[in-house]
């Protein structure tokens, strides 16, 4: 496998996407936070010290999609044209859900996976007064469209494969 991002003399690089052509680009990702059932009840019945951490980790999700390429080193900054960041409150936790899309010479996986990342760490942020031993689970890509490496479905069966 020759290796991408690494020139002739071992040296870190960027790679020149100039002569791929724009294509639409749609990726998801999604991670869980999990959280004692009281802190659950204090999320649903918005009793939390710092705010709603729905809402909250909603905007920094948004956020940390684009600046992605400030955070991810080798990510090129992209012209996103849609991102949308849901939570979902369940018995266990937090699920979290950031879908991302362009028309660009590269994809949004990691915009994706760096939305839902920073909402989940926002959750664990507005909820730590309450409960300090939630975890950040789960954080994966789901779904990705487009590009020259094709379409990816995550399912039972993909678990750990590219």
């Amino acid at each position: 496998m020759k290796l991408t991002h690494v020139d002739e003399q071992g040296r870190t690089k960027m790679v020149d996407t100039g002569d791929k052509p724009i294509t639409a680009r749609r990726a998801v990702a999604s991670a869980r936070v999990v959280m004692s059932p009281a802190t659950v009840v204090a999320v649903r019945e918005h009793r939390t010290p710092k705010g709603d951490p729905l809402e909250a980790a909603r905007l920094a999700g948004i956020v940390a999609a684009k600046r992605t390429a400030e955070l991810i080193p080798l990510c090129h900054p992209l012209p996103l044209t849609h991102i949308d960041v849901r939570a979902d409150v369940k018995d266990d936790g937090v699920y979290l859900e950031a879908e991302v899309s362009t028309r660009a010479q590269t994809g949004v996986e990691m915009e994706a996976l760096t939305a839902v990342s920073v909402a989940a760490l926002t959750v664990y942020d507005m909820c730590k007064a309450i409960e300090k031993g939630m975890e950040i689970t789960d954080i994966r890509l789901e779904v990705k469209t487009g590009g020259k490496s094709g379409d990816y479905r995550r399912t039972r069966e993909t678990h750990g494969t590219s």
